[in-house]
């Protein structure tokens, strides 16, 4: 199923009313900051039905993934039901729309005439178009009883793409509850970075000063919300031009100067690398860094996707390659050993090998294309 938004765009109506606070938004804010992402009109809370249509009901009884909004919207005469109760609609006409939404105030099933009905029972799915990747987003009724598990399942929907083993295994609970914090306290994503920032920049002090353990504790912290800020804006909807700049700009830049620091660090430390194995050192990890980036946006211009999405070597490689989590790690497990020098040696080492296995990914990738099979992710399947 596609998703993109056919003309005419339809006008976003809200049915009902839901006090119930969702992400610390009601329901009808929550299905408004989706028709705005998405370029739709909002007609408000239980307005009137006027003008040419077509017009898209949200049931204020319901939460959903942003991507139904999305692809009722661009079909014209679709109904998105749960248990028969219609959830989202797009309608053709003001009698439709009109007894489409007396189904949702009054929770009953509504009038299939003329609608091509999907049923959340069924496990429909829809294509994630970035990743290839076909899923079902969450649909489900919010009540007082359902909000934890329809946040989890919000947050959960939110990693929509494969990561590193750390973001996906050790603090999906730790970012879970700080989203959960800075949503009730009406943080945005671009404060959670803010203070990120600080935190990376106190890092980076503390690597180049040789305090590898506060700044490690420090930098943790930071690699924490920097997963939680991108949740946030996608739990809370509130994702902005600005914001992507801002979070993907300090991810960019960033890990060059932790890993200077790092090896300046190691003076001060009484482990100074030799002048010659310094700048080696240095050199083979930010253009090691350069060049995968470089790869990976080759990867995606040529074929469309992500590189870690190909085949499902590619995604286990993404829990490991060398970037900045993965390296943190390697690291970490240095500084146990008491050996931040070589530390820093073996992530160079590490950065080699993801180079070399990325020149190699790209060049199947070509080879393949060149034999008249370009590549398809292995998600989709």
């Amino acid at each position: 199923m596609a998703d993109d938004i056919r003309q005419p765009a339809a006008v976003l109506h809200a049915v009902g009313t839901n006090p119930l606070r969702f992400w610390g938004m009601s329901a009808a804010e929550r299905a408004r900051r989706i028709g705005r992402a998405a370029g739709l009109a909002w007609a408000g809370e239980n307005a009137v039905f006027e003008g040419d249509g077509p017009w898209l009901l949200a049931n204020s009884a319901f939460v959903f993934d942003a991507q139904w909004l999305r692809h009722i919207a661009a079909h014209p005469g679709m109904m998105l039901t749960s248990a028969g109760v219609p959830v989202l609609a797009a309608c053709a006409t003001i009698e439709q729309a009109s007894r489409t939404a007396a189904a949702m105030r009054e929770n009953r099933a509504a009038d299939p005439a003329g609608f091509e009905t999907i049923a959340i029972e069924d496990a429909p799915t829809l294509e994630n178009k970035a990743l290839r990747k076909r899923e079902t987003p969450f649909v489900g009724r919010l009540d007082a009883a359902s909000i934890p598990a329809l946040e989890r399942a919000s947050y959960k929907g939110a990693y929509k793409g494969v990561t590193d083993l750390l973001t996906k295994y050790l603090w999906p609970e730790w970012a879970f509850v700080l989203t959960k914090i800075a949503a009730r306290l009406g943080l945005t994503p671009n404060m959670v970075t803010g203070i990120g920032v600080i935190l990376c920049i106190a890092a980076t002090i503390l690597f180049w000063q040789g305090h590898f353990w506060t700044g490690l504790a420090l930098g943790l912290i930071f690699m924490v919300l920097d997963t939680v800020d991108g949740k946030l804006a996608r739990c809370t909807i509130t994702s902005s031009w600005w914001g992507n700049i801002f979070d993907h700009g300090v991810d960019l830049v960033h890990p060059p100067f932790w890993w200077f620091a790092w090896g300046m660090g190691l003076i001060p430390a009484g482990l100074a690398l030799s002048p010659a194995l310094f700048w080696g050192v240095m050199a083979v990890m930010f253009a090691g860094y350069v060049f995968q980036r470089l790869i990976e946006g080759a990867f995606i211009s040529l074929f469309g996707m992500h590189i870690h999405v190909w085949r499902k070597f590619d995604s286990d490689f993404r829990l490991v390659t060398a970037r900045r989590n993965p390296n943190m790690l390697i690291l970490f497990v240095s500084l146990l050993f008491g050996r931040p020098d070589i530390g820093i040696v073996a992530v160079a080492a590490w950065t080699i090998v993801s180079l070399l296995v990325h020149l190699v990914q790209l060049g199947q990738a070509m080879a393949q294309k060149a034999r008249g099979r370009p590549p398809v992710s292995w998600l989709s399947a």
